[in-house]
């Protein structure tokens, strides 16, 4: 009987964005690396080679939330956020059919568990990924992201910025996004953040404001090296190239300076500033980020009080519960600083205090879904420092 109900169901349980086999040759960047040697050691202490399930506990353990939450199986939520996180995935997309064979044991060793568990995306958002894609299709839906917004070309053919670039271990094309317009290529993950049910918790995209690159900041500026160490008539190409270390919410030395903060005495009250330089929101990029405002009242040298303010959203489902952004069906107010733009925070000062010292910081998430999903890596709760600035109220 369960042989005759999987034959029934394997029918209709796999669809999905058309799938291009990687080759073997290329599925690792050990063998990138050969030739690119600098550029994969930069990649490797990334956070794009830690966006498998395997080397990221908040994305794990969301996983194994929005599976028991939702009642899918643990696979399926796996492919479905495959779509950004592994996007070279053999199996783009499952159905209610896969969860009722998943429920009565069916799926064991089948097509999507061999596919989540593949080495060909152990290594996350590697070289193969963004130096693969033929074509971004910005003409599609919104609500199409990651593996479902881009076609890939052929196994052994890969894309860069370089018009003249050549190699001996598998053909070149240059395309627009890799040099020109960068943020195409970026947008096709970092953008349109959906809970289940269709909330958008993030839009990087539609936050942008003005005409630098992502990369600008998450790259750095082009230095003078070499991108590839193949040589051609006994010397190295030099070219101009850019840091694949993709610094980011991550890296605690990008937040050194990246918001400002200005403070004025209005009456009885404290007004708190935060000058947002950068293009896009802060905090952005994912749902229950946080900046925290540390204030200190003092009385000459002595601490008089101490308050901690966040500035974070809440994630909501059915009743009102707490929940982690990708279950949410609402959300609090916007907390975050607009791109280009500014937020005033108010507070009433501390009677006999003489002067205040505001600290400014970034979390990676805040406490709510960091108990929702008990995460124990520091990292998540680590404050990362941004600023600081004092005033005398005499």
């Amino acid at each position: 009987m369960k042989l005759f109900l999987l034959f029934i169901i394997a029918f209709n349980m796999l669809f999905g964005a058309e799938v291009v086999k990687v080759g073997e040759r290329f599925e690792s960047s050990t063998k990138c690396k050969v030739c690119h040697k600098r550029i994969v050691e930069e990649w490797e202490n990334s956070w794009h080679s830690k966006s498998h399930f395997a080397k990221d506990e908040y994305f794990a353990k969301s996983l194994k939330y929005v599976s028991r939450k939702s009642r899918k199986s643990l696979n399926a939520v796996k492919v479905q956020c495959a779509t950004c996180h592994n996007p070279r995935i053999s199996v783009t997309t499952t159905d209610e059919d896969y969860d009722i064979a998943a429920v009565m044991g069916l799926t064991k060793g089948d097509e999507v568990e061999q596919a989540v568990n593949s080495k060909a995306i152990s290594e996350g958002i590697n070289c193969v990924v963004c130096h693969s894609i033929a074509k971004i299709h910005d003409e599609y839906d919104k609500t199409k992201r990651g593996i479902n917004r881009v076609e890939w070309t052929a196994s052994g053919v890969m894309t860069g910025p370089y018009r003249d670039a050549k190699s001996p271990y598998h053909k070149v094309i240059s395309h627009e996004f890799m040099n020109e317009n960068p943020n195409k290529l970026c947008f096709v993950c970092h953008a349109n953040d959906r809970a289940l049910g269709g909330l958008v918790f993030t839009d990087m995209q539609s936050e942008f404001v003005g005409k630098k690159s992502c990369v600008d900041c998450h790259m750095g500026k082009k230095r003078r090296d070499v991108a590839a160490t193949y040589q051609f008539n006994g010397k190295e190409k030099m070219r101009m190239v850019r840091h694949h270390g993709f610094k980011g919410g991550h890296t605690a030395r990008m937040w050194k300076d990246a918001l400002a903060l200005k403070l004025k005495k209005v009456h009885n009250k404290l007004e708190i500033t935060i000058l947002n330089p950068q293009p896009h929101n802060i905090p952005s990029g994912f749902g229950s980020r946080e900046l925290v405002l540390d204030v200190t009242y003092k009385k000459g040298f002595t601490i008089l009080k101490e308050e901690s303010i966040s500035l974070t959203r809440r994630y909501m489902r059915k009743r009102n519960k707490p929940t982690i952004p990708h279950l949410a069906t609402s959300q609090s107010k916007d907390e975050s600083v607009r791109a280009h733009g500014k937020k005033v925070v108010k507070v009433a000062l501390f009677k006999d205090a003489n002067s205040v010292e505001v600290s400014l910081y970034y979390r990676l998430v805040n406490k709510e879904v960091r108990t929702l999903l008990d995460l124990k890596d520091e990292i998540w709760s680590k404050k990362s420092f941004i600023t600081t600035s004092s005033i005398s109220l005499k």
